[in-house]
């Protein structure tokens, strides 16, 4: 019997990077998934991709309407979720003294905002015993240079994960957060204003790494699936790291 076989799983942001390749070991580990994007092109695409098993529900997770269409949508397909990986979310580089009102508004919408209401308006379909995963990051405990606002979010991000662990501890559903480090994901495809710069950054991640190596999403995903079986089952409040030890040394 597979892991995750007859589970219900959503994944916001789950049309390319982590959260597609989370998508597809959710459906290969025997779940049905639905994922969301906002991006009506790239959404068919990974559906296509993933293959079976899974509904895309068009939408932006920092507006409400587009939770609400999402979480009734899985309402009436499927009536419960057994897992949630709160997983879309943005980052944008600007230094301090630049940051305008735009940028720390987009950011918090799509990181924080987004993360909240995901997690709360699934929880009348989440099940007693479910799994709910959040996307953090290494820059959550970092001081990665001219990427405060975005730090910020990824911290706010992993305090949510020990404070829902007392909240929803009566309902026995387990809250953990993944901190990815540099993975290849569209993402970190613009980390400069050109591909001269755009390397020269890419290259400075790799020297901070350990492992010396952008990870691969297929990697993250191994640790969402983990986390959303029951091979996790005493496991909850924590930050796992999948960085190649770049926020570890």
């Amino acid at each position: 019997m597979k892991n995750l076989e007859g589970k219900v799983a959503v994944v916001t942001g789950g049309n390319s990077g982590i959260g597609l390749a989370t998508a597809k070991r959710f459906v290969e580990d025997g779940a049905y998934v639905f994922i969301t994007g906002r991006r009506q092109a790239e959404l068919d695409a990974a559906v296509k991709k993933i293959g079976k098993n899974v509904t895309g529900v068009q939408g932006d997770v920092a507006k409400m309407e587009d939770l609400d269409r999402l979480f009734a949508t899985v309402k009436k397909e499927k009536g419960h979720i057994d897992i949630l990986f709160a997983n879309a979310g943005l980052g944008e580089f600007a230094v301090l003294g630049e940051i305008t009102e735009e940028h720390f508004d987009r950011t918090f919408d799509a990181n924080v905002k987004g993360v909240v209401f995901s997690v709360q308006k699934a929880l009348p379909l989440l099940k007693d015993g479910a799994s709910i995963i959040l996307n953090s990051s290494i820059a959550g405990s970092k001081g990665i240079p001219a990427f405060s606002i975005y730090n910020a979010t990824k911290a706010a991000v992993r305090s949510f994960a020990r404070t829902w662990t007392s909240d929803l501890k009566g309902r026995k559903i387990r809250v953990n957060a993944i901190s990815p480090g540099p993975i290849t994901t569209p993402g970190f495809s613009g980390l400069g204003k050109n591909e001269q710069e755009n390397e020269a950054n890419r290259q400075a991640l790799i020297a901070m790494t350990p492992m010396g190596r952008f990870g691969d999403p297929s990697e993250v995903a191994s640790v969402a699936a983990f986390l959303a079986s029951d091979d996790s089952s005493f496991i909850t409040g924590t930050e796992l790291f999948v960085d190649g030890g770049a926020g570890q040394v």
